[in-house]
């Protein structure tokens, strides 16, 4: 009889998504607002979230608008459980005509710097685990389950600049 002993290696995923459903409640829910609003009414504000590209586009008349729709997104995307971290703002205005047009991207995936970044701190720790990036996640490896919740418990008090979420333990 062979006695060789098998082990496996436990593991978890580090991510960074949005939940589909609950950015198209926010977005519906920032629609009912906008168009119940007294301080919107006449005027010609639409908001859009193209799933495919994962953006939400913003028309509307004036800046002080602007900053208003953005206000009550990031509002909403809080009380559906986003994090506002996942926009990105930084694209500007630009003019259709009289007015004024804005595309908000939410962001998907860790990006390859912020993965080195997450690695890099991993390492440090000096837990018996394998970081490694895959796309845009990372795959954690270890033979010990209180070696990986130590690893998690270490990334949620780190701010690495995305939010973060952990899947697969397995």
């Amino acid at each position: 009889m062979n006695n060789t002993k098998i082990t496996y290696m436990a593991s978890f995923d580090i991510v960074s998504k949005v939940d589909g459903q609950s950015l198209d409640n926010a977005i519906n829910s920032v629609k009912r607002e906008i168009t119940n609003r007294y301080d919107f009414k006449g005027s010609d504000t639409t908001i859009d979230l193209d799933k495919k590209t994962n953006q939400i586009h913003v028309v509307t008349d004036n800046d002080m608008r602007m900053g208003q729709v953005e206000g009550v997104i990031i509002g909403q995307l809080v009380k559906n459980k986003i994090s506002p971290d996942y926009m990105d703002m930084g694209k500007e205005l630009y003019a259709a005509g009289k007015m004024l047009k804005k595309d908000i991207v939410i962001k998907q995936g860790i990006d390859r710097e912020t993965a080195k970044k997450i690695v890099k701190s991993i390492k440090a720790t000096k837990f018996k685990v394998q970081a490694s990036i895959m796309d845009d996640q990372l795959r954690v490896v270890g033979k010990k389950l209180d070696d990986l919740q130590s690893v998690i418990a270490h990334c949620k008090g780190e701010d690495f600049g995305v939010p973060l979420q952990y899947n697969n333990f397995k």
